[in-house]
């Protein structure tokens, strides 16, 4: 057997040990449905939603009348004396005195300059900013769900390139092993092959100690047990379709910070609203039955009790409370002008950003196709060592150059992979466009 047929054979008898051994596949799909259904962020945020939406109420914002119950009953005991105009003298011990009321009153704000109404635009608004910030946190917690993931893709293929060296290493240290032994080889060159092979053998050691780590990492992203255990798939699939003007597009539209941003504009701007309303004046109607009773063992009168209606209404206006109507309203328009600005910041700052992650996204479309040349060169130039180094044409020293060469050019290339994923991930991150 010649020694690129035994440099493919041992590659291809790795790749089925490593499927042989294969845990259940996680898939990317299944991983990103775990965190949106586990991850304890995403449902702090989807129970703040709830609380806003429950918030958006015509009673929370000063709409509906209030409707009262009360009762309150009074009891006495006395030692009582009485005396009249023509001097008689009324004397009772233990005197028994009682009075029941009790009744229902209704009380309802007709009008106060229509803060009410601007209220309850403002609790609308306050659940949209709400499902803006669970939007925010869902794609943050897919992005990192991802950008973990593809880092353990990448690790994987690492690993199985480090296999491959052991290997090769192995391979390396049975033929000096061999040479010394028919006296063609000195014992130096069977210890440098076995300094090599320990040193895969280490690299391989604390690159399984990485990818272990990375797997508790992102069964923490997926709120599950940190023990359980799984594969990942086997290749980077990178989308360089992707277009800046169009991401442009989508970030403006659907970018949930911008989106916030907006939102909060709007919510000072119901607030400037709402304080404006007291420039106008407020009434309120308000009406109510009411029973009473009452009992007096001394006195011209024993018994008493009246029932019936009562109703009203009061109008109030200010003015004039110190200026402080004057001075809300400036800071709630400072508020609206900081609102504005801040929406300006983030424009910027989004379309800085999405700049320059398309700049590092266009650079690591370019790496992938020359690391997977240099891997396919390094490849060729290892089979063709291993070939001189059977029979003896090359040093050990040129030997373990091109096994280097060629490990490091798999790490490059998966590297590059995994770089322009990352970067892909980022720019629809910023777009609002991560699929979820």
């Amino acid at each position: 057997m010649n020694s690129k047929i035994l440099f493919q054979s041992l590659i291809l008898f790795f790749l089925c040990m490593t499927k042989t051994n294969a845990q259940e596949i996680l898939t990317i799909q299944d991983a990103v449905k775990i965190a949106l259904e586990n991850n304890y962020e995403i449902k702090i945020a989807s129970n703040d939603l709830k609380i806003d939406q429950t918030n958006v109420a015509a009673g929370n914002a000063g709409m509906l009348p209030k409707v009262t119950a009360n009762v309150v009953d009074n009891n006495s005991i006395q030692n009582s004396s009485q005396t009249r105009q023509d001097g008689t003298v009324t004397e009772l011990d233990n005197a028994k005195n009682n009075s029941l009321n009790y009744g229902v009153g209704l009380d309802w704000t007709i009008f106060d300059g229509f803060k009410m109404f601007a209220k309850l635009d403002q609790l609308k608004e306050l659940q949209k900013l709400g499902e803006a910030q669970l939007k925010l946190t869902i794609i943050t917690k897919i992005s990192d769900a991802n950008a973990v993931y593809y880092d353990l893709v990448q690790q994987q293929q690492q690993l199985e390139a480090l296999d491959t060296a052991i290997v090769i290493s192995n391979q390396r240290m049975s033929l000096a092993q061999n040479r010394f032994t028919i006296g063609k080889a000195s014992k130096l060159e069977v210890l440098n092959a076995q300094v090599d092979l320990n040193t895969d053998t280490t690299t391989l050691l604390r690159q399984k100690e990485l990818f272990a780590n990375t797997k508790i990492l992102l069964n923490q992203i997926l709120a599950r047990d940190a023990k359980t255990d799984f594969k990942v798939i086997d290749e980077i699939t990178v989308d360089d379709k992707l277009l800046l003007p169009e991401l442009t597009a989508l970030a403006e539209k659907q970018n949930p910070q911008l989106e916030a941003q907006i939102i909060n504009k709007r919510v000072s701007e119901l607030q400037l609203k709402q304080i404006k309303a007291g420039r106008y004046p407020t009434v309120k109607v308000n009406t109510g039955y009411n029973f009473s009773e009452s009992q007096s063992s001394l006195g011209f009168t024993t018994e008493s009790s009246a029932r019936g209606l009562n109703y009203g209404f009061s109008a109030s206006l200010n003015l004039f409370d110190g200026f402080s109507q004057n001075r809300n309203e400036k800071i709630a328009k400072i508020e609206i002008e900081n609102s504005k600005i801040l929406i300006d910041q983030q424009n910027l700052a989004l379309h800085s950003q999405l700049a320059t992650a398309y700049q590092t996204y266009l650079t690591n479309i370019q790496l992938i196709d020359l690391d997977g040349k240099n891997e396919a060169i390094a490849k060729q130039n290892l089979t063709i060592t291993l070939d001189k180094f059977h029979i003896g044409t090359i040093t050990t020293l040129e030997f373990r150059t091109a096994q280097l060469n060629y490990i490091n050019a798999i790490v490059r290339y998966s590297n590059a992979q995994f770089q322009a994923k990352l970067s892909e991930i980022a720019l629809k991150e910023l777009a609002g466009n991560l699929n979820f």
